[in-house]
């Protein structure tokens, strides 16, 4: 294949169009999938009262989610390959809007299980999904921005969840439906509704975008499958994954992020139920307050990346925001309802502090021929800290009324983390090709 100047006037209308075009659409459904992953953290009082979902029920449902979501992750990037990214990425956000909606007739901890479940069947594939689309649009010099901004978009998203949610459940009494349910019904429908918007706006390869010109579709085309052929060199010398778990560093940087998750989803979905231990708020109150700890962590950790980025020191990072989050989550089991929103203010930094740090760290600390494989196998284990976590602080809850002792282990686990960090070895190079990774969601 002759060179292609990656810098012609064609190739660079062609990626700006893109960015113009395509990547908003997708960072906005990845928006509304954090908004419909998490929202039932501000529905546990609720599900409490009309339903008699305890704690410990509402813990492990919330975390049932992320082992649905780990079993069928895998089939599903299969079959987006197989299919095309249109295709199967509309059918994930089209599913996932039905299930959500159907989530409004919960009637008892049973079906609320059985639902969390099938949303994280439902959603599995979505957000590896995208980055494999991104494969399928731009060589790689140009998806370490685009992953950037998608990844903002996954951050953004904690911010608006609660205002959008708690303003929803504002409609409680209309047409005789609680507010809970009104919540799941216009999300999920929104959801359904933007998956068949995207169904006709997401083009899934560059020959058949039409807002293209033919130079442009030429320059960007050569461009993508000169990376691909390099792509599948390198697959050629891909280890198993199973073959990875006798891989100490890999299984050090599954617990680390494990541990991440697990503290980090614990303050997502018990983060509401904090605040509205404050007297006198109405659930669009809840909803705004509880942005609150977000818009700190967002800002510290762009601000921490940007930094990062000029020293390219990050191991220390990791675990100095371990130590910062473990700090946040202890404090939070004193003090009055206010101080505790003071203290997820802490805690929330530190972790998604630890998570801008850490994924650098991990393909810094791979051999190259072990590192895109060994960094999906440490995304997959360790998100299932996001069933364990919220699991533990359910039963603390129902079992001592008070979530204190889950937030003990969880700052205590982050503690170890921390100590942990000090093990990740590096590797040599500081020039190697960026691998890229997902975060902390």
């Amino acid at each position: 294949m002759p060179a292609v100047a990656s810098e012609s006037p064609a190739y660079r209308r062609a990626v700006t169009k893109f960015f113009r075009r395509m990547l908003p659409l997708v960072v906005f459904m990845l928006v509304v999938n954090q908004m419909d992953r998490t929202n039932i953290g501000f529905v546990q009082s609720h599900l409490k009262t009309d339903l008699g979902i305890g704690a410990a029920a509402y813990g492990l449902g919330a975390g049932l989610f992320f082992v649905g979501y780990a079993i069928f992750e895998v089939p599903s990037n299969m079959l987006l390959e197989r299919v095309g990214a249109r295709i199967w990425l509309t059918r994930i956000m089209i599913t996932w809007g039905l299930v959500v909606a159907a989530t409004a007739f919960t009637t008892d901890a049973t079906t609320f299980y059985l639902f969390r479940f099938l949303l994280g069947v439902a959603e599995a594939g979505f957000f590896p999904g995208v980055l494999y689309y991104f494969t399928k649009w731009l060589p790689n010099a140009e998806r370490g921005r685009a992953t950037a901004i998608f990844l903002g978009g996954s951050a953004s998203a904690y911010i608006v969840t609660g205002p959008i949610s708690g303003a929803l459940l504002e409609l409680h009494g209309l047409g005789g439906l609680a507010g809970w349910k009104w919540m799941f019904l216009l999300e999920g429908g929104a959801s359904v509704l933007i998956g068949v918007l995207a169904g006709v706006f997401l083009v899934s390869r560059v020959k058949d975008a039409k807002w293209l010109t033919d130079d442009e579709k030429m320059a960007l085309s050569a461009a993508v499958e000169r990376d691909e052929l390099i792509r599948k060199e390198a697959a050629k010398q891909r280890v198993p994954r199973w073959k990875l778990l006798a891989n100490p560093q890999v299984l050090l940087l599954c617990w680390l992020f494990f541990a991440m998750s697990m503290t980090g989803y614990a303050i997502t979905f018990w983060l509401p139920s904090t605040v509205g231990k404050i007297p006198g708020l109405s659930d669009f109150q809840i909803g705004l307050l509880s942005a609150i700890p977000w818009i700190c962590a967002i800002v510290a950790m762009y601000v921490l990346a940007w930094h990062t980025d000029r020293t390219q020191v990050r191991r220390p990072w990791v675990a100095v925001g371990l130590v910062v989050g473990a700090v946040g989550t202890l404090l939070a089991t004193v003090g009055s309802p206010w101080f505790g929103l003071v203290a997820m203010c802490i805690g929330a930094t530190g972790f998604k502090c630890a998570a801008s740090a850490f994924w650098p760290m991990a393909q810094q600390s791979l051999d190259l021929k072990i590192a895109a494989a060994g960094i999906a196998l440490v995304n997959s284990l360790g998100n299932l800290g996001g069933f364990v976590g919220p699991t533990v602080l359910g039963y603390f809850q129902d079992a001592t009324g008070s979530t204190a002792g889950g937030l003990y282990g969880l700052s205590a686990a982050s503690l170890v983390g921390a100590v942990t960090v000090a093990l990740v070895r590096g590797r040599r190079a500081a020039a190697d090709p960026p691998i890229t990774a997902p975060s902390v969601r």
